[in-house]
């Protein structure tokens, strides 16, 4: 069963403390290898949180760093167990986007560019299924429902608290999105209209802010491509921003990236159209898919 902790997020925090006791210690990662006889790169997962901390690792690491405190071993022992119990979404399988359904799940507000598809949270289930039997002709029906089920459990946090922190609210949604996602045919005309009409009744909430980049403002700073910036109420836990691929994910968390990625989306805020006209640029869509039914 799924845990009411989130063990991606103890990760980082755990990696978090891990790295700055190294630093007081004045120590480099190939150093602190090179006293467990193991990688490099252990040691930097490790610290980033990309790889699962066994209490065994924590313990050899405070040896390492001459950690006397016994309250501040317990504290990262503990962190060291919950980083290694499962999330809602392992209850579903191997899932390729795991480390970043963690995030999400602890997020208190994310800010998305999307330029060829409607994003996850604000996708229908009929637009959802058509979208992963498109993206991934070769994947098995039954992986395809699998997909489309966690997408829509992932909708959850736009109207429910976070049961890991009754303190966290709705997830705090602003995006982007391209006009060419609007337009590309998902499924056919009625599927797409249904998708359009739920994406405006989605951004009528409160904490949910959608702006169309139409294509007649040529050129603006999201034409590299799709990213996501999620912030956590926790200001020990950093801002990342996310690069989704197709083998592998990009996580940024160095200040001057999460600057240049944060600084690049408040330009395409400031270009997207404004909340109402972006309503009225979707329901216009909205009545040219409805001219093809007919």
């Amino acid at each position: 069963m799924a845990s009411n902790v989130n063990p991606t997020v103890r990760r980082r925090r755990l990696g978090m403390e891990l790295r700055k006791l190294r630093e007081d210690k004045g120590m480099t990662a190939e150093q602190v290898a090179e006293r467990l006889l193991v990688s490099q790169s252990k040691i930097s997962r490790l610290e980033n949180g990309r790889r699962s901390i066994s209490q065994r690792d924590v313990r050899d690491l405070c040896d390492v760093y001459e950690v006397e405190d016994r309250r501040l071993i317990d504290s990262l022992m503990q962190m060291a167990k919950d980083s290694r119990q499962q999330g809602w979404w392992h209850a579903f399988g191997d899932i390729p986007y795991s480390v970043y359904i963690g995030l999400e799940t602890d997020a208190a507000s994310l800010r998305t560019y999307e330029p060829l598809v409607i994003p996850g949270l604000l996708q229908t289930t009929e637009y959802a299924q058509a979208l992963v039997r498109g993206a991934w002709p070769e994947t098995a029906p039954a992986d395809v429902d699998k997909r489309v089920q966690v997408r829509m459990h992932r909708q959850k946090r736009l109207s429910e608290t976070e049961n890991n922190n009754p303190d966290l609210g709705p997830l705090r949604l602003w995006a982007v999105i391209d006009e060419a996602a609007l337009r590309r045919h998902v499924g056919d005309a009625q599927l797409m209209i249904r998708q359009l009409e739920y994406l405006i009744e989605q951004s009528e909430q409160p904490h949910v802010t959608v702006q169309v980049m139409p294509f007649e403002l040529g050129a603006h700073p999201g034409v590299n491509g799709q990213y996501a910036i999620l912030e956590f109420p926790d200001a020990s836990d950093s801002t990342v921003v996310y690069i989704e691929g197709v083998t592998s994910d990009l996580y940024l968390e160095k200040a001057n990236d999460v600057q240049k990625y944060s600084v690049m989306y408040e330009h395409l805020r400031a270009q997207a159209l404004g909340v109402d006209k972006t309503q009225e640029f979707i329901s216009q869509i909205i009545n040219e898919y409805a001219e093809k039914v007919e």
